[in-house]
């Protein structure tokens, strides 16, 4: 299958500039996105074009090659020339202060679901993360990471995931594939009421230095946005609908919460937009396990589109009643 050409892949010109060609990839790394699309193969073969388009594009030593040889400057097929470069381009790049690069594969379900980014993707999906990049669930992401600084006693090592709203309130477990200097494979835990932008840390996962001692590794986890729940500090919010005639006449309901349905009185005459407070239902002090935040439901009343004749006759009675009500009211 012939490769389609890297601009028309993100949709931009030969001469964007770094920002469009960020730009256009956000975009498109949230239409396909696997997490977004799941069980959509060819949602998940178009997020790894426009990765692998980005990866080069974004890189200005790898979008130089491109734009001189095209796709032949990665597939071998220019000979020694293109490689030279890139092998010149790497040597200064590693002799520049940032140091050699290890790279980070996220395994996904099962062992062939893995992406791979290259280049510095740490300011990308800082920003992806931070706005908009939060639908369905996630964990399945890997990029090649520069060391964070260097010194005989090893350097420390960042790398950033994704998690559902779910995960990352109530814990998972992430299993994460390393490969470069060091090969290995590491079941990563998230904690239980782990925040946005907030940092697991491996110890002695970096990188080995000349004295034999290794630094750390930090994970930095972003939360996907849930389709149903936002949150707030510890407090989730959540709107849920409720029958009119249990809204009118108070009653039981059922309402979901991250730690399953639970049911709760709704006080009569409940209006649409009222709240309602489920204690301890919400997400867990990382400092204190037994310490929660709370729910708050918002009430929203249901009003059935279709009804059959006899509660369309009682409804004509009930209006009436209110009718009368409210002229008795007008007259006084």
């Amino acid at each position: 299958m012939t490769k389609r050409d890297y601009y028309d892949v993100l949709g931009i010109p030969k001469k964007a500039n770094n920002q469009e060609i960020k730009s256009a990839y956000r975009k498109l790394a949230k239409k396909y996105h696997p997490d977004t699309n799941p069980g959509d193969a060819k949602a998940e073969q178009l997020f790894k074009e426009v990765t692998e388009a980005y990866n080069v594009l974004s890189d200005e030593e790898k979008r130089k090659l491109y734009d001189q040889f095209g796709h032949a400057a990665f597939d071998g097929s220019m000979g020694d020339d293109p490689g030279k470069y890139a092998e010149n381009a790497r040597y200064w790049r590693s002799n520049s202060g940032r140091g050699p690069r290890t790279e980070y594969h996220y395994s996904g379900d099962g062992p062939h679901t893995e992406y791979y980014y290259s280049g510095d993707m740490g300011d990308l999906f800082g920003d992806m993360f931070g706005g908009f990049f939060h639908k369905g669930k996630g964990g399945k992401f890997g990029f090649e990471e520069d060391f964070a600084y260097e010194n005989s006693g090893g350097a420390d090592l960042t790398s950033e995931i994704a998690v559902s709203f779910r995960e990352a309130a109530l814990g998972c477990e992430k299993i994460i594939s390393l490969q470069g200097e060091r090969s290995d494979t590491l079941a990563v835990k998230i904690p239980a009421g782990i925040g946005e932008g907030q940092s697991v840390r491996l110890k002695g996962k970096g990188r080995m230095g000349r004295n034999g001692k290794a630094g750390d590794l930090l994970i930095k986890v972003h939360i996907l946005e849930d389709k149903r729940y936002t949150r707030v500090g510890k407090d989730v919010y959540i709107t849920q609908s409720v029958p009119y005639t249990t809204a009118i006449l108070g009653g039981e309901a059922n309402f979901d919460t991250l730690y399953g349905p639970v049911q709760c009185r709704i006080p009569a005459g409940s209006q649409s937009g009222s709240k309602l407070r489920l204690k301890n239902k919400g997400i867990v002090s990382m400092q204190n396990p037994n310490s929660y935040g709370d729910e708050y439901v918002t009430l929203q009343v249901g009003v059935p589109k279709n009804i059959s004749d006899r509660e369309k006759a009682l409804l004509r009675e009930l209006q009436d009643i209110e009718n009368k009500r409210n002229a008795s009211q007008r007259s006084a």
